[in-house]
């Protein structure tokens, strides 16, 4: 089979994009559904505010941060695409990223383009910035925190951190796995860590064969003085103060109204309309009714315990557990929207060349329950939202099945996937728990 080159697979993919951008300006001008992504119209209005000297929160439905009214600026002076470019050009930059990780950890060429080509010619996701989405500058932030770990660039890493869980608040989920990561046994500061190659990934690793006994008595005390480590520390010091400058410096230009619309809000939000979550039902029917800040927050539970057990298990393989722990926190979310998918569709091309699933079988499996299930919901929500009829029920049980589908993608990738932590156990790496191996 003939192959592609890179430099040929990111020219096409950025003249798909300006093609789309060009067209969809056309479609929003002649036809009576447009292309391009209502929230785009709320990022131009609260930029058009903020170059007036005005709040974004102004404009009604703008929860993002003021930072994304702030790059979209060039909309009201430029020209209103300016957004769609930036949106497009870093799509474009998540799949170089994915290309540079993946190249990090001694993955072929020919498997690279074809993990990269999943995320640049997948039809969800190129469309996703052209129709003025931004969420390709969030899945852009967190693969170049990715980057800077795996080069040793802590600093770097905790700033960008900082600056994206100010930006959108859920890459907060992030925060363990990175930290466990940091392990000083793995990871040492002012050093490039060794990254675990890709060709090695099929070779049983014998570090954890032994059970390992812990000889001093005071090994407890011992083993939590070791959890707080150089690396450790100041990612987490970085990391906040980053992220509490950016909010400080908000709220001191719009006070209490940034705090709620941009955090709080998503913190006990309730939205009644349909949306894939399957708690949606249940907030459209009791909607009417205050909810208790613990009802509000209840529905958290399940996510943060399924986020626990990853991590626990996952931490060291930082991509897969990044793509894992975004999978799940989407699939029991108490909303959950089509772009929310962005947020895992740039980790799958991370974690592609670790597994040992057949396309034939349990890919195409995968593909078409995720899709199948997807679409089912959709055909319900346009009987309810167009049609006008009463299938609130039946789209609460395709939520159900749409749940099931995220549920048996993530349990088969688990399954059907090969460990391989991103940095390897150094030689002689520091320690301070005596151990014997037996």
């Amino acid at each position: 089979m003939a192959t592609i080159s890179f430099r040929s697979l990111m020219l096409f993919s950025a003249v798909l994009r300006l093609f789309l951008i060009i067209y969809g300006e056309w479609q929003d001008i002649h036809m009576e559904v447009r292309y391009t992504d209502v929230d785009y119209f709320v990022f131009s209005d609260a930029a058009s505010l903020v170059a007036l000297g005005k709040s974004p929160y102004k404009r009604s439905t703008y929860r993002y941060s003021p930072l994304i009214a702030f790059l979209l600026i060039p909309n009201a002076l430029i020209h209103r695409t300016w957004g769609k470019i930036l949106f497009s050009v870093s799509d474009l930059l998540v799949g170089y990223f994915i290309r540079t990780i993946l190249k990090l950890r001694g993955v072929p060429e020919n498997l690279c383009t074809y993990s990269v080509m999943l995320w640049l010619l997948n039809p969800f996701t190129f469309t996703i910035g052209t129709r003025g989405n931004c969420e390709p500058i969030v899945c852009a932030m967190v693969l170049w925190i990715i980057i800077c770990l795996m080069n040793g660039n802590l600093l770097h890493a905790a700033f960008w951190y900082g600056l994206v869980v100010h930006l959108r608040i859920y890459p907060i989920i992030y925060a363990f796995p990175i930290i466990l990561t940091l392990d000083q046994s793995r990871f040492q500061s002012g050093k490039k860590p060794i990254l675990t190659d890709w060709s090695s990934s099929k070779i049983q690793s014998t570090n954890g064969s032994g059970s390992i006994k812990v000889s001093d008595p005071c090994h407890i005390w011992v083993s939590l003085k070791s959890l707080f480590t150089r690396g450790r520390l100041l990612f987490g010091l970085i990391s906040a103060a980053v992220f509490f400058f950016c909010t400080g410096f908000f709220f001191y230009l719009y006070a209490w109204e940034f705090l709620h619309e941009a955090l709080l809000y998503h913190l006990t939000r309730t939205d009644p309309r349909h949306n894939f979550s399957i708690y949606f039902y249940h907030i459209y029917l009791h909607y009417e009714h205050e909810f208790a800040l613990s009802e509000k927050l209840i529905s958290f539970l399940p996510q943060v315990t399924v986020q626990l057990v990853l991590i626990w298990r996952f931490a060291q393989d930082l991509p897969f557990c990044f793509f894992l722990q975004t999978l799940a926190f989407v699939a029991f979310n108490k909303v959950i929207t089509a772009q929310y998918f962005v947020w895992f569709f740039c980790l799958l091309p991370l974690v592609l060349p670790w597994t040992n699933m057949k396309l034939k079988w349990e890919g195409w499996a995968c593909i078409l329950f995720w899709i199948g299930a997807q679409s089912h919901w959709l055909m319900w929500g346009y009987l309810l939202e167009f049609n006008g009829k009463n299938v609130f029920m039946q789209l609460w049980m395709a939520s159900l099945l749409f749940l099931a589908a995220n549920t048996y993608v993530m349990v088969t990738f688990i399954l059907r996937h090969t460990s391989s932590p991103v940095f390897k156990r150094l030689e002689h790496g520091h320690s301070n728990i005596p151990t014997k191996i037996d």
